[in-house]
């Protein structure tokens, strides 16, 4: 397998601030990958690297066969599906949800005097059917409820057939319904062995589907461990990357954690 995403020793500042610190890390066309890390850990500035958003103060990110600072990022974003709360926010609230998904195609928010030709169209409506949302495609995404507005940034991002996909904390903002609903959907996409190299970034162990296959965890900008999931969660590791005694488990498929009790003495 092609490696779709390496990073070497890739150190991001801003301000004064190192965000990410000396991060190695490789993705496969086939993996799926979950980044995991408390506020502040740098999941976010890693994803932004990852989407050509941002290039590393120093070290070499290597995108699709490309590295930034030697390839023009307009023409390689295109190759890359990317739903982040930043992106939603710039979706005008009075956009019909198939524009929303089918200006993907010309890599742009609110469509204005594009054309799109009968496939974009098609394949835009085969997406929203795929992602559950077939029934919304004449609705204005301001009307949609926060799970349903997901559910179309996945099929946005998925417009242009990408080689890459990442996913910043999709499951935000989602009630616990919801959330199960957009893991039940992560899953499906996961298992499809035509869908692209995926990673979602999230606060939550609860929030990983069944089908990823690898874990980054990061703490204070820097990498924690990373590889194959059955590896790399376990309490030991999670513990020292959220900072306190944590209890894992692993059962149909699904991951949960909460703080380990404290043993109570008999001076308590």
């Amino acid at each position: 397998m092609d490696a779709v995403l390496e990073l070497a020793d890739v150190t991001v500042k801003r301000g004064g601030a190192t965000l990410v610190r000396g991060v190695d890390w490789t993705v496969e066309e086939d993996e799926r990958w979950v980044v995991l890390g408390p506020n502040g850990a740098g999941k976010t500035t890693l994803l932004q690297i990852a989407s050509a958003q941002i290039h590393p103060a120093t070290g070499v990110a290597g995108i699709l066969g490309e590295v930034l600072g030697t390839v023009d990022v307009f023409e390689l974003r295109p190759r890359i599906g990317l739903t982040s709360a930043a992106l939603a926010d710039r979706i005008p609230r009075q956009e019909r949800v198939h524009d929303v998904v089918v200006s993907a195609s010309y890599g742009v928010v609110g469509r204005w005097r594009e054309r799109y030709d009968e496939l974009d169209h098609t394949r835009t409506s085969l997406l929203l059917s795929q992602v559950g949302v077939a029934h919304l495609a004449e609705r204005t995404f301001g009307t949609l409820s926060e799970g349903e507005r997901k559910r179309v940034q996945i099929a946005r991002a998925l417009m242009t057939d990408p080689e890459l996909m990442l996913l910043d904390e999709p499951a935000a903002g989602l009630d616990l319904g919801g959330r199960e609903d957009l893991v039940s959907l992560l899953s499906s996409l996961a298992m499809d062995d035509t869908a692209p190299a995926t990673v979602l970034v999230s606060h939550h162990v609860e929030e990983i589907p069944p089908g990823f296959t690898h874990a980054l965890l990061m703490r204070r900008g820097e990498v924690v461990a990373s590889g194959p999931l059955e590896e790399v969660m376990t309490e030991q590791i999670l513990s020292t990357t959220f900072g306190m005694p944590l209890k894992l488990t692993h059962q149909d498929g699904r991951w949960a954690a909460r703080r380990r009790a404290r043993r109570r003495t008999p001076l308590d």
